[in-house]
């Protein structure tokens, strides 16, 4: 089999000053005289020519900063390349096919292209069908498209007959771009006259005067759907629309988001919460690859279909396997009991006050080894309640206690304020860490810390950042682990990094964690028991102790009208859809999460 060799070497890593460019001593082909790495100092990286490579990968071994990557692919793929941003960068494989009417939902890991495909969908780039240093125009573009369901698109797109509005993928930039009230910057906007249904939908009522610079990041991303549902547009697209949402917020959200899709209309999600992206999408489009180096785009598939197979790793109709291992979920998972002697920390009735805004707390304990996964709507609450166990807060009645149990703590918006790299970090909570082959079986390699340890924490993407701080949280010795929405920005494969490293550092140390997350999903594989927060948001929050994970749950999704059921093939938790006969005869029964009944929605 011919194969077409992919050499990536990441700019952010590459540092040729100061490695004494081992690249180019050790490659065996540069040492027959042949030039296979170009490099004078007025490059800011080397050059490596894919067509000279052998793919020996000496150069990968040597690099002492992990810069480089080199992959064989079937050259048959070649056909199909769809962008490369320039000489050793990532490449991109087909493209998801927009469908008029339709939600089309992205799935698959980060660094994989699904960001690079968007960009190219909404126009923001021109596909360059892998010639970087040629770019065809859109005649050509078209001609390589003749035949297929993209043809069309492009013509569109080409003839500036398209007009596309994004909701990015990382909304803290809008502040420093944007000055007004929500109230103010949403009426300059509002081309479909539509700004009284979106607000009921989205809960803006609350927010609706107050400034951008003043709003939490659930509220900033609220705000950013509204900007694009708000806009006349002939394509929709939302890149990861659920960060910062509760549960609630993002059933709404998804009921908003499939109103747009109406005929003639293309609307594009990528997300990585598999209950809201199995709710909101009419189709799924899988990315997979070895990401930043390459990505594949699968055809297209039915959402319930399309998302079983992202679980079980393996594309039937193309026959590949892109994960070695399937994702398990237990469909009834037994309460666990828990004796007298493992209760590590038992808190009484508190409460803390903050402005208008009171907490009240009932008396609960945690154990030895449990994960207590914390739900609720935003604004009840549970961040207040972390805190005060962290002892970064005091309760304003009520005392928790004092000394003698170590925590650690994630907090939910993670600022990167230092240029100190991870490995600095990690050094100096312990310098054994990084030697220590549990950490780097049960949290660094899971977690995929390795690329990341010599780069500067400012430096870092919103994932890689979450990444790097679950890490260094879990590094931590401590007796209570806190960790305050640990999966927004990561994608499925981290997701379920982040449960098992939190369930393998409570069982190995005999620990215990608190664990603040909105991904129904993940609280399934994470939680053994669960805490509901209730109230009314901003103004009141009751926090309830800890029950078992299918108590729990029923208790919290009752109070939000949301039934669950269970896919007969994989056991995943899938949203029933509003008021189908799953939903009702759930409610009928008061089985909002575990229902004891087969087959799926009409």
């Amino acid at each position: 089999m011919h194969v077409v060799r992919i050499v990536v070497l990441d700019a952010d890593f590459c540092k040729p000053g100061d490695c004494s460019k081992e690249c180019i001593r050790f490659c065996p082909i540069v040492r027959t005289g042949t030039e296979a790495i170009k490099y004078d100092p007025s490059m800011t990286v080397p050059i490596i020519a894919e067509t000279l490579c052998t793919g020996c990968a000496i150069c990968v071994k040597k690099c002492p900063y992990r810069a480089l990557k080199v992959v064989n692919l079937p050259d048959e793929l070649e056909e199909l390349c769809v962008h490369r941003y320039g000489p050793n960068t990532f490449k991109l494989y087909r493209l998801p096919v927009p469908r008029e009417g339709m939600v089309v939902g992205l799935l698959g890991p980060n660094g994989a292209g699904k960001s690079t495909s968007l960009k190219i969908l909404s126009g923001e780039i021109m596909p360059n069908l892998g010639l970087y240093d040629a770019p065809p125009d859109w005649k050509s573009i078209l001609k390589f498209y003749r035949g297929s369901e993209l043809h069309e698109y492009f013509r569109k797109l080409s003839e500036n007959k398209l007009h596309v509005v994004t909701k990015p993928q990382y909304i803290d930039e809008a502040p420093k771009r944007i000055t007004g009230t929500v109230r103010e910057i949403l009426s300059k906007i509002d081309e479909r006259r539509a700004i009284g249904e979106v607000s009921d939908m989205l809960s803006l009522g609350a927010i609706w005067d107050k400034d951008i610079h003043a709003l939490s990041g659930g509220e900033l991303q609220r705000m950013a759907i509204a900007a694009v549902a708000l806009r006349e547009a002939d394509v929709y697209i939302f890149d990861e629309p659920s960060s910062y949402l509760d549960v609630y917020q993002r059933m709404r959200m998804a009921a908003l988001v499939q109103s747009l899709a109406k005929a003639s209309k293309y609307v594009m999600v990528a997300e990585h919460d598999l209950a809201v992206l199995d709710y909101i999408s009419d189709q799924i489009a899988l990315f997979y690859g070895n990401p930043g180096v390459y990505g594949i785009v699968s055809k297209p598939h039915g959402v319930r279909v399309g998302i079983n197979i992202y679980i079980n790793g393996y594309i039937p109709d193309e026959n590949v396997r892109f994960r070695p291992y399937a994702i398990k979920f237990h469909l009834s998972p037994a309460p666990t009991e828990w004796r007298s002697e493992d209760v590590l920390l038992k808190w009484p009735n508190f409460t803390k006050v903050l402005g208008d805004f009171t907490l009240k707390a009932k008396t609960g304990e945690i154990h030895r080894g449990e994960v207590v996964g914390i739900v609720g709507a935003n604004g009840t609450g549970k961040t207040t309640f972390i805190k005060v166990i962290a002892g970064i807060t005091k309760p304003t009645t009520g005392k928790i206690a004092e000394g003698g149990i170590k925590v650690s703590y994630k907090p939910q918006y993670i600022v990167p304020n230092t240029d100190r790299s991870l490995r600095e970090i990690l050094n100096s909570i312990s310098p054994a860490l990084l030697a220590d082959p549990w950490h780097n079986e049960e949290i660094y390699t899971p977690l995929d810390v390795a690329p990341l340890l010599d780069r500067a924490a400012n430096s870092l993407s919103g994932g890689e950042l979450q990444r790097i701080a679950v890490a260094t949280c879990l590094s931590r010795e401590a007796k209570i682990y806190l960790l305050d929405e640990p999966t927004a920005h990561l994608d499925v494969e981290h997701r379920l990094a982040v449960s098992k490293s939190v369930r393998k550092v409570a069982e190995k140390i005999g620990s215990a964690a608190f664990v603040v997350e909105h991904d129904i999903v993940a609280n399934d594989l994470l939680a053994d028991s669960v805490m509901v927060f209730s109230g009314e948001p901003g103004r009141s929050g009751v926090a309830h102790p800890p029950q078992g994970l299918r108590k729990g749950m029923n208790q919290f999704l009752k109070g939000l009208g949301i039934t669950f059921r269970r896919d007969p093939d994989t056991s995943r938790p899938r949203v029933n859809k509003k008021d189908s006969w799953l939903d009702r005869y759930q409610k009928e029964i008061n089985e909002y999460y575990y229902a004891e009944v087969g087959g799926e929605e009409d």
